[in-house]
């Protein structure tokens, strides 16, 4: 019989405020609302004079400021205070440590119900790096200048706290399905609102010897259907959070290096709380969990060179429909075809790519544009203004740049679950802003915690 730990999962302390309340205590990810500070000062008004994980993160809004330095130093600072002398004691705001799984289901503003188990993952069973057959893979390419600004504030942290969520493939809802029916009659251990439009949350302790074996044998029978010709299982895939995963990566291998060189042994380095990461796993098949296509506009380029490029690489066919309405209801119903809007002679055109894709549409069309418009600017003049794409969340919009002089706006199909963890595994991570999961308030709110370094 195979142990949790062999599938690279191990049971992790869980830390969580005493008498908590969820509505001051819990927080968005710092990787959202990037740009609006307006919603960070809501939550600070609503965290204001509590415990809060607000006040253990550093939200993206700050990346660039001045006070960054400064930022994150009150981070660490606040990190040892709500530790005090230990979880559990008079001083600290944590209750004792818990040695479990939290099953969770938040609802959110939108009225979709996700579920979720959060547990710990082993590092050494995850590669952000293309064409890895490492257990949990990245989804889309990372980019490796995101990685050292994030490490400043994950090295030496005292506390953890994850808004990376992994995905699943389990379409007999054996594992967060199997966690759900298990707690079914247990008390929480928490419940309630969370703040700034984010919803409901809801989560309980997987903890006994049966209830993480039913873990242990779910994840037992999900490794064994996914495990691939060459022995390699593709387990888990990250769906957000893959830059804090590739961060909590890098830290534990250049800590792992200065433990080896003090002359650490095997059981030193497996014991080490910094060889994991915190993360919530998701049934990719959950009827909550949404998956947008984020779609694409391309300023001052070839537009019909690029349409009748892409004709050709993707082995499609090319027809002009009536109206944005029409354009955009032939693309939503299908998982390979694809829409441009744009002028062409003083009048609006919509013109629909069909294609015989079986894999995630992204995947393949995103090469070809990068590789016409990387030719586009080698063959130009230098007096010619320079092709730029933007990526766009939301039809409607895209749409509307498409009427733009100079401009195409390209609408994506939908991303089909069924070919997800295979294009992954045959093509490697998907192109930047291939897919998004949910709208932004239905992002993972921080409320578990975990000691790192101690």
């Amino acid at each position: 019989m195979k142990k949790i730990e062999d599938f690279g999962i191990r049971v992790p302390e869980i830390l969580l405020p005493k008498n908590i309340d969820v509505k001051s205590w819990s927080v968005i990810a710092c990787d959202q609302y990037t740009q609006d500070l307006d919603y960070w000062k809501k939550a600070e008004a609503a965290a204001a004079g509590k415990p809060s994980t607000l006040n253990l993160i550093l939200p993206e809004v700050y990346l660039n400021s001045p006070d960054k330095p400064a930022r994150i130093e009150k981070i660490r600072k606040t990190m040892k205070s709500y530790i005090a002398e230990g979880a559990g004691s008079q001083d600290s705001v944590f209750d004792a440590e818990r040695n479990c799984m939290v099953y969770i289901e938040r609802k959110t503003a939108f009225g979709r119900m996700r579920r979720g188990l959060v547990t710990q993952i082993d590092l050494e069973t995850y590669e952000w790096k293309p064409f890895s057959k490492a257990n949990i893979r990245a989804t889309e390419a990372t980019i490796v200048e995101r990685i050292p600004p994030r490490m400043e504030i994950r090295r030496g942290a005292a506390l953890e706290l994850p808004h990376i969520m992994l995905l699943v493939d389990d379409k007999d809802d054996l594992l967060v399905g199997g966690a759900s029916t298990a707690v079914r009659g247990k008390a929480p251990l928490y419940s309630g609102e969370l703040m700034c439009n984010g919803g409901e949350i809801t989560g309980w302790a997987v903890e006994s010897d049966s209830e993480i074996a039913g873990v242990t044998e779910a994840v037992a029978k999900i490794a064994e259907a996914k495990r691939a010709a060459d022995g390699s299982t593709f387990l888990f895939a990250v769906g957000d959070g893959n830059h804090s995963l590739a961060t909590a990566k890098a830290v534990w291998d250049e800590y792992k290096e200065k433990l080896i060189a003090e002359g650490a042994d095997d059981a030193t380095l497996r014991d080490c709380p910094v060889r994991y990461a915190l993360v919530e796993i998701v049934n990719i098949y959950d009827k909550g969990l949404t998956f947008e296509p984020i779609h694409r506009v391309i300023f001052d380029c070839d537009v019909e060179g690029l349409i009748k490029t892409l004709a050709e690489k993707l082995g499609g066919s090319v027809s002009e429909v009536s109206g944005a309405g029409e354009l955009e209801a032939a693309v939503k119903a299908s998982h390979a075809d694809f829409g441009f809007a744009y002028k062409a002679g003083g009048a609006q055109k919509y013109v629909l790519l069909k294609t015989g894709i079986t894999e995630l549409a992204v995947a393949r069309l995103q090469p070809e544009i990068d590789e016409f418009l990387k030719s586009a600017t080698a063959a130009a003049s230098t007096s010619a203004k320079k092709a730029e794409i933007d990526y766009i969340h939301g039809s409607d919009e895209v749409l509307k740049l498409g009427e733009r002089e100079n401009a195409v706006g390209i609408l994506l199909p939908p991303i089909a679950k069924d070919s997800f963890f295979e294009t992954i595994s045959g093509r490697g991570p998907l192109p930047r802003k291939s897919f998004s999961m949910g709208e932004a308030d239905e992002k993972r709110f921080y409320l578990e915690c975990r000691r790192l370094f101690k």
